[in-house]
């Protein structure tokens, strides 16, 4: 576990990097799920036709085809379209509740602020609440990697911060769901870590209740629900072959059914909200139909030097060679926990493969695997616990992971600047800006982006034959 200085500096850490936060919605999937929590708050329903009316209107979401999709189309049940879940309004809703006590405080003292769930204390509240669930990721990842590996734990959890998508989604583009997925991964898997080691119902409840969680942020995220499951299977079948009698075993099958049914309880609002918007218990045909089970992009989606994982983010080779360690050197606990983390990796792998929108072009980084921040953080500690007695090993793993952390910032500076294209990686350009163009831009940058963020939303100007 975190010593509580350890605690209390990540926890200054966090507090001196909120300014970074931007309060701002943008895309449409943030329209989505912001929609989700302020169609509950203030409507009771999930019909969101005036939240989308009212983010076209105000040129919050003006993306070529937003208006067709969300003010047109509609579900089976006669509601506008949302693709999203309600996990992330679940994790939002104590911080929106902030954000509309301020707005009513700052209204009822004569200021110009609307009471209306759009205002701009309503956003930050989502805004900052992303941002601390991201954060909330990298500590239980800290306190995982410390009760797995050992030492070096911190400093992962810093470089994952720092290296990997997270940092992008929750600063630059909180209202998203990933870093609320984040948690939710990093929840459940926290949670394993403590019930593995006696399979208690009590236990087992907790984790299905963090297995709905989950699969409310995002559906596909249920996958890493498995991982324990077998765990438990093995560990039942071990107490079998171990000699024990039927009625031992019997006991021992307790759990899974503790863990199945808060799972099935805890889950029921997505059920609900499901059946009201698109006339069913699950999720709308436009979102399954894009899904091809085969996982014919699995290669890809890790592989491709234009949208792959291991190019956007190239700590995730170092992670996962680190799992790879833990797997087949550590301890009985380390081997069986690694063994889990893999799978769940692996699993993303194929789930993200499986659908068509693999490239995720237009986003930063391969943001689906965001999910997986805290399995990051353990296997970045591992590899470099393994590589800390040997002295070159250990300065060469220190040197890519510097190397790796300033990649992920330098191609977040660079996608905002819009001076790399947004759609794809091109290594021999985006290097180039990475480590000779962007040094000499940093200190204007940093200024610019705590004095004048809004210029960084901007569109570039047309070329000059286009301009008239």
């Amino acid at each position: 576990m975190l010593s509580r200085r350890e605690l209390g500096t990540l926890l200054l850490l966090f507090a001196c990097s909120l300014p970074a936060v931007t309060a701002r919605l943008y895309s449409s999937d943030e329209v989505e799920y912001f929609s989700y929590l302020r169609s509950l708050w203030f409507d009771h329903d999930v019909s969101f036709e005036n939240e989308y009316q009212y983010f076209y209107d105000h040129n919050i979401a003006q993306s070529g085809d937003f208006h067709q999709t969300f003010l047109e189309l509609t579900t089976p049940a006669g509601r506008r379209i949302n693709y999203g879940t309600i996990g992330s309004a679940i994790l939002w809703a104590p911080f929106y509740a902030v954000g509309d006590g301020v707005a009513r405080a700052a209204r009822a003292a004569g200021r110009d602020v609307a009471v209306d769930g759009y205002s701009r204390p309503y956003v930050a509240a989502v805004a900052y609440g992303s941002a601390f669930y991201g954060f909330a990721a990298i500590v239980l990842g800290i306190a995982a990697a410390r009760r797995l590996v050992g030492a070096g734990a911190l400093g992962s959890g810093l470089a994952v911060w720092l290296g990997t998508p997270i940092l992008f989604y929750m600063y630059i583009a909180p209202p998203f769901s990933h870093a609320c997925s984040a948690f939710a991964v990093a929840l459940l898997l926290t949670i394993w870590l403590h019930v593995r080691e006696a399979w208690t119902v009590r236990g087992a409840a907790l984790l299905g209740l963090a297995g709905a969680l989950v699969a409310m942020v995002r559906e596909q995220d249920v996958l890493f629900a498995l991982a324990p499951a077998l765990d438990y299977l093995v560990t039942v079948a071990v107490r079998w072959a171990d000699g024990g009698d039927g009625k031992r075993v019997g006991r021992a099958l307790a759990p899974a059914l503790a863990g199945c049914v808060a799972f099935a309880i805890a889950y029921l609002p997505q059920l609900l909200a499901y059946e009201a918007l698109n006339g069913r218990p699950r999720p709308s045909e436009l979102v399954t139909r894009k899904m091809n089970w085969a996982a014919p992009h699995a290669l890809q989606v890790l592989g491709s030097p234009e949208h792959g994982l291991f190019f956007w983010t190239p700590l995730a080779v170092l992670s996962i060679a680190g799992l790879l360690i833990l797997t087949l050197r550590g301890d009985a606990t380390g081997r069986r926990v690694g063994a889990g983390l893999l799978l769940m990796v692996a699993l993303q792998v194929y789930v993200s493969g499986a659908v068509e929108s693999w490239t995720v072009a237009g986003a930063f980084g391969q943001r689906r695997f965001v999910s997986i921040t805290m399995i990051l953080v353990v296997g970045l500690a591992a590899v470099r616990h393994a590589a800390a007695s040997w002295r070159p090993g250990h300065i060469a793993v220190n040197a890519a992971i510097a190397l790796a952390v300033w990649w992920n910032i330098a191609l977040m500076a660079a996608f905002g600047t819009q001076l790399m294209d947004r759609h794809r990686l091109e290594l021999g350009r985006n290097a180039y800006d990475a480590f000779v163009t962007l040094p000499t831009m940093a200190p204007d940058l940093v200024y610019r982006y705590l004095t004048h963020r809004s210029s960084f939303y901007k569109p570039p100007p047309p070329p000059p034959q286009d301009r008239q």
